[in-house]
């Protein structure tokens, strides 16, 4: 028995698989193409590269089905990422082809499908990548989003409505430019192609310096991060390093996370950490927040963005429904 995510965010098409014991067996995904020098996609074309992309990774997923290993197994339900987040009035056009797709594969089937939000998938899949799945029902824990087009905290506690294995609300975040943007719109202006973290990921680690800061701009648990693109910018017209700027922007971001973190342990209690979103495959502002202590940390392969959570609340969803 199988069970099948599928999410179309802004950034990438994605498509997986997981078993009935829980265990990701197919990790589809194709980027969504961004011209040079820009920084992301409007809700139209991405909705135009899904539709193009998506034949590419629903064949894949025939291939795997028809193979000798997995031939004989069948999807018993599809999940799929329908909204950006779980909140009334939470919509991106993008996510309207992986409904369609999904909707249609289970239809032809005559299986379940069930819709969850992308920010879930997310905090899903690094629950499973970092091991920590015991957090779901052993208690609250804070999770971190952190990516291109969200930078939140999140409080995580067991149960949910429809079924859902748990709840999420909003306790801090950004109020105004998220993570990824900076990490973007710093990468095009140093001549890298977006998404441009993992070019400046490498670029920060040729430099031999680490900053520090006094003080960053976070309150109870919220920042502003528009002020980092404003002062990588000034090391840019003053002609310092790429790979300085580019360490200067990590570092800078995860003392950032480092206060949000510390004064939501101070308002919520010692919780553990989960950190999830593409921002959060960065391996310099991993080591710096680790040494928060109790931080749990998806894989890259599940920090950006992906389709594994999702299948992996499908599967959730629907055992819960045949054990009522």
């Amino acid at each position: 028995m199988l069970f099948c995510g599928v999410d179309t965010s802004n950034y990438t098409t994605s498509l997986a698989l997981c078993d009935g014991e829980g265990r990701i067996i197919a990790n589809f995904k194709e980027p969504l193409p961004v011209k040079p020098g820009e920084c992301g996609l409007r809700q139209s074309d991405a909705v135009f590269a899904h539709t193009r992309n998506l034949p590419s990774v629903t064949s894949r997923l025939r291939g795997l089905l028809s193979s000798a290993e997995y031939g004989g197994e069948r999807i018993a339900a599809y999940g799929v990422s329908a909204t950006p987040r779980d909140a009334e009035g939470s919509y991106m056009p993008c996510f309207l082809t992986g409904v369609a797709a999904a909707s249609a594969m289970a239809d032809s089937s005559g299986v379940p499908l069930y819709r969850f939000s992308h920010q879930n998938g997310h905090i899903m899949a690094a629950l499973y990548s970092s091991g920590s799945e015991e957090l779901i029902e052993s208690g609250a824990h804070i999770a971190f989003h952190v990516s291109g087009g969200t930078t939140e905290a999140l409080l995580v506690e067991p149960g949910g409505a429809q079924g859902a294995p748990f709840s999420v609300r909003i306790i801090g975040g950004t109020h105004d430019l998220n993570a990824g943007q900076a990490v973007d719109r710093t990468g095009v202006m140093l001549g890298c192609k977006f998404p441009c973290g993992p070019a400046l990921e490498a670029l920060a680690a040729q430099s031999e310096r680490t900053f520090t800061f006094a003080r960053v701009p976070v309150k109870d648990g919220w920042c502003n991060l528009s002020g980092v693109q404003n002062l990588t910018g000034k090391l840019f017209a003053d002609g310092a390093p790429a790979c300085d700027i580019s360490a200067y922007l990590f570092d800078y971001l995860a003392a950032v996370f480092a206060g949000m973190a510390r004064q939501l342990r101070g308002t919520y209690g010692g919780l553990p950490i989960v950190w999830a979103g593409g921002v959060m495959s960065n391996r310099r502002i991993r080591a710096q927040l680790e040494q928060l202590g109790d931080c749990r940390f998806a894989e890259p392969a599940f920090s950006a963005d992906n389709a594994a959570g999702t299948a992996l609340l499908c599967r959730r969803r629907y055992i819960s429904e045949c054990n009522e």
